[in-house]
């Protein structure tokens, strides 16, 4: 049977991206970040992952504003990366897992969430760059991601916006449906997002509720799905609702022990944070 053994939210600004591109983790202005990650990896090593589903929001790569779903889940057998707007980035591939993904999708249909199924899915840097801190290269640039991946989109961008109780529901939703597949898997769920930023006007960092957010994650995840979109927008900037990514996160990773966590303003525009969750105790019990 399958089984979730973790959780772990992260930013993604695109920065954080091309320092690990430029292999200058040590040098940017928020490497402490990047040093938080090594118990990550030394529990990564233990915990050993097979797949791993990452919630994210799409930066214009599969959905635009004509176009955009309020949730979609890749059922491909691999994905790859484009251009965002910066230049063709190095090509790369990442692994699906084709049957646990469309297992999902059927679960999730059984569960009255209505979901967009992508046979074919581009891939960006809201995911790229979580798997890429879980998976770091030897060496200068990207690693070979060693693990299968799920790409679950989340609408973070254009109204009518899913709620943040509707995101943190997807996820226990999705946690049921991990749980019931009858294959051995051991997944590890990612959200990748936030915290607080908004473009264009200085980051809008409001650190006081990113460090709400992460007590509550931990504490008591069900207080923040209180809090209305507006709300969330108000406080935290308008690409603070990357926030629904720990939500969904957190819903199908429930329980479990803070292994570690960080929380570093600014990382370029963004209130930084990540967060690791083990639940492997949960799931045997």
């Amino acid at each position: 049977m399958a089984a979730v053994i973790g959780g772990l939210g992260t930013s993604h600004v695109p920065m954080i991206g091309r320092a690990i591109a430029a292999n200058k983790q040590t040098e940017v202005p928020f490497a402490p970040f990047f040093a938080s990650f090594g118990r990550v990896h030394e529990w990564l090593g233990e915990a050993k992952p097979d797949v791993v589903i990452v919630f994210y929001n799409d930066h214009g790569l599969n959905f635009f504003l004509d176009n955009m779903p309020t949730f979609a889940i890749g059922v491909a057998h691999d994905y790859r990366n484009a251009d965002e707007g910066w230049g063709p980035p190095e090509p790369r591939t990442f692994r699906g897992d084709a049957e646990l993904a469309w297992h999902i999708v059927g679960s999730l249909v059984a569960d009255e969430f209505d979901v967009s199924t992508c046979q074919e899915m581009i891939f960006d840097h809201a995911g790229i760059t979580a798997l890429d801190l879980l998976f770091p290269a030897d060496g200068p640039g990207h690693g070979q991601v060693p693990v299968a991946t799920i790409p679950i989109m989340i609408n973070g961008v254009l109204p009518p916006l899913p709620t943040p109780a509707r995101c943190y529901k997807l996820g226990q939703a999705i946690g049921r449906a991990i749980r019931s597949f009858p294959s051995d898997r051991r997944v590890l769920l990612v959200g990748s997002g936030g915290l607080s930023h908004e473009l264009g006007i200085s980051g809008k960092i409001n650190q006081e509720f990113d460090r709400l957010t992460l007590q509550k994650i931990e504490h008591d995840p069900e207080a923040l799905t209180r809090f209305t979109n507006d709300q969330i927008v108000d406080l935290a900037g308008a690409q603070g609702l990357e926030l629904m990514t720990w939500l969904a996160m957190r819903g199908a990773a429930s329980g479990g022990e803070i292994v570690t966590s960080i929380y570093h303003a600014p990382i370029s525009h963004t209130g930084g944070a990540m967060m690791l969750i083990d639940t492997r105790e949960g799931e045997r019990s």
